[in-house]
Order: structure tokens, then sequence, then C-alpha cells
């Protein structure tokens, strides 16, 4: 019995579990407008955050292909981009995971099998360091005019079994309702993003 303990305290260390923000450069603060980006998916084709906008906004979700963490929000993340598509609201999956920790064929097959929405690859990261995203599963979400009004967590729990606070969907509501949204940053938990080794000046 000790041994199987052991064995589950190992692996699950592998996905290096953190809570965001992470030393990443900054952090894209809430009120700040992103500009237009343009980012092959995981359909082989060239994508821009413009085109993939909703009427009444858009959410950046940060996702990898192995993090148990993500495993157990799947379903909840497609009920929640399903529900609020309908509303105008568009979410676009990121994937930022360096390709030696997951292959482009694993997360093709990956958002194919679990995301009704676009999976965009961010290679060497740019993107994750643009907004100062840490962990996966991490959202953003932006208005009309692409500007931050939440970011942080979908919810209060990972194992989905004893929620109490639904972050991402209270601030859909405040914002589709011409509210202010009263929380508009939480912090992220889950597995850290594998990001691509960068030189540094002067080496």
């Amino acid at each position: 019995m000790r041994r199987k303990g052991i064995l589950f305290v190992a692996i699950i260390s592998l996905f290096a579990f953190t809570i965001s923000p992470a030393a990443t450069g900054g952090e894209f603060a809430v009120g700040s407008k992103l500009d237009n980006f343009k980012m092959t998916g995981t359909d082989g084709k060239e994508h821009s955050f413009k085109d993939l906008q909703g009427k009444n906004g858009t959410v950046v979700v940060f996702l990898s292909a192995q993090c148990p963490v993500v495993k157990a929000y799947i379903t909840r993340i497609d009920e929640i981009a399903a529900d609020y598509k309908a509303k105008g609201i568009n979410f676009i999956g990121i994937n930022s995971n360096h390709r030696d920790a997951e292959s482009l064929e694993w997360v093709t097959k990956d958002a194919a099998e679990n995301f009704k929405f676009p999976m965009l690859v961010d290679t060497d990261n740019v993107l994750a360091d643009k907004l100062g995203a840490s962990v996966t599963p991490e959202v953003y979400y932006f208005n009309a005019d692409s500007v931050l009004v939440y970011h942080g967590a979908i919810d209060n729990d990972r194992s989905g079994r004893n929620i109490e606070e639904q972050y991402l969907k209270t601030a859909f509501d405040a914002a589709l309702a011409g509210k202010t949204i009263e929380k508009s940053r939480t912090n992220a938990f889950g597995c850290t993003i594998k990001r691509v080794e960068k030189a540094t000046a002067g080496n």
C-alpha cells in the first residue's frame, strides 16, 4: 500500500502543479488591450485573434494534452464554451508547451478528441510570455474591444465535486448584463507550461 502511495506522489510530481502567476517576465494586467495576433492551429491553417473573436468577447484558454488538471476540466470547459458561444463569446485554445514535452501529433489528436473550439499552437510560447500565463488551464477573458476583463481560474475546484465559485461564468454573466465584474483576477492552478529554453542577452 505504501509503495502505491509513493508511486502516486512520484507521478503527480512530474506534472509540477503550481498556482499562477509565475515569474514569466510580467503579467498582462486586467484593463490592457490585446493586439491582434496570428498563429497556426492544429488544423494546419493560420488563424488570427480578430477572426476568431466572438461578438461579445473571447476567452483565450491555455491547455495541455498531458496535464491531469486539464483532463479533469475537459467536460466543464466544453460545456461552458458551448453555452456561451450561443451568447456571443468564443473560446480559443492555446497550447504553449514545447514540442519535446508534447508533440504536434499528440496535441492535434487531443484537441480533436476533447475540444470543440480552435486549438492554436504557440510556438516558442510567445503568447504565453506576452500574457504572463504559467499554468494549464488558465483563462483570459477579453471583451468585444479586446480588453482583458477577467484572468485566472475557471472555478474554485479542480475535481469539480465541490465547486463553490464559478469565476469565469460569473464574469461572463456580469459582462453580458452590462455590470462590473467584481472579481476580475483569481489565481489559476494546474500544471506548469513547459517553456522552451531561450538564450539570454550576452550568450
